[in-house]
C-alpha cells in the first residue's frame, strides 16, 4: 500500500511539474508577444499592455507549479529533471520583470514630462514635426501640475551648473547627447538648444529630449527635458533618462 500511494503521489507530482513547464513556455510567449505584436501592428497598446500582464500573471502560476513539482525531482526521467528546475527559474524571472521597471511600494506617478526647469522648462521646436508625423498623443505644452508632483517623486532632478562658457558647456552637452545612443536632430549653437530622440528596447516608445545650454554666473547651466510621445504614465523612463544622461554629463564637464 504504501508504495501505491509513493507512486500516487510521484505520478501527482510529476504532472504537477509537467504543468508548470507548459505554464512557464506559455508565459515566456505571452511576455515575448506582448511588444511584437504592439510593434508590428496586429494589436493596440492596451491589449498588448494586458497580454504583458496576464503573462505576469501565468509566470507566477508556472512558478508555483514548477516549485510543487521540485518535492519529486529526485524521482522523475531524466528529461524531466532537467526541465523542471529551468521552468522555475524562468517563470521567476518573468514574474519579477515589473518589479525591474519600478518598486510596486512606492511606484513611479503617472506622469510623462519630466524637467530640470519646472518654472521655465526647454523648449522643443526641431522635434515638432517629428511628433506630429507620428501622431503623438501627448502635448509639448508643459502642464504646470506636473511640477508638484515631479517634485514629490524626483527631488533628484536638478539642473547641471558649470564654471565653462556656454560655448564650451555646449559641445559638451552635445557629446554627452550623443554618447547616450539618442538619435540627434538638432544642434543650435546659437539658441544652446540640442534635441534628440530615444527610443526604447522592448515596446519601441520614442521619447524626445531637449536639452537647453545658456549662460549664469560666468559659467552655465544645462537644463534636460525628457517627453514621451504616448502613455500617461512613463513607468519612471524620464527621469531615469535624465538621471543617466546628468551622470554621463558630469564626466563630460569634468
Amino acid at each position: 500500500m504504501q508504495t501505491v500511494r509513493l507512486t500516487r503521489g510521484t505520478r501527482i507530482l510529476a504532472i504537477v511539474a509537467t504543468l508548470g513547464l507548459v505554464a512557464a513556455l506559455v508565459a515566456l510567449l505571452m511576455l515575448g508577444g506582448a511588444p511584437l505584436v504592439y510593434r508590428t501592428g496586429m494589436q493596440p497598446l492596451p491589449v498588448s499592455f494586458l497580454l504583458l500582464r496576464n503573462g505576469v500573471y501565468v509566470a507566477g502560476a508556472a512558478a508555483l507549479l514548477s516549485l510543487i513539482g521540485l518535492i519529486g525531482i529526485r524521482r522523475y526521467g531524466p528529461t524531466l529533471r532537467r526541465l523542471v528546475p529551468i521552468a522555475f527559474v524562468v517563470s521567476l524571472a518573468i514574474g519579477v520583470v515589473p518589479f525591474t521597471f519600478f518598486n510596486p511600494r512606492n511606484p513611479p506617478p503617472p506622469i510623462h514630462d519630466i524637467t530640470t526647469d519646472m518654472d521655465n522648462p526647454p523648449v522643443f521646436v526641431a522635434v515638432l514635426p517629428l511628433r506630429e508625423a507620428a501622431k503623438a498623443a501627448n502635448p509639448v505644452a508643459y502642464n504646470p501640475d506636473d511640477a508638484k508632483v515631479q517634485k514629490a517623486a524626483y527631488a533628484d532632478i536638478v539642473p547641471m551648473v558649470t564654471k565653462l562658457p556656454p560655448a564650451e558647456a555646449f559641445n559638451r552637452a552635445a557629446s554627452a547627447a550623443r554618447a547616450m545612443g539618442w538619435t540627434m536632430v538638432a544642434q543650435d549653437s546659437g539658441d544652446g538648444r540640442i534635441e534628440a530622440s530615444d527610443t526604447t528596447f522592448w515596446f519601441g516608445f520614442t521619447d524626445d529630449v531637449v536639452i537647453r545650454v545658456t549662460a549664469q554666473d560666468g559659467g552655465s547651466r544645462i537644463d534636460i527635458r525628457s517627453l514621451s510621445r504616448i502613455g500617461r504614465g512613463d513607468v519612471g523612463a524620464n527621469a531615469k533618462r535624465i538621471r543617466a544622461y546628468e551622470a554621463k554629463l558630469k564626466d563630460a564637464l569634468g
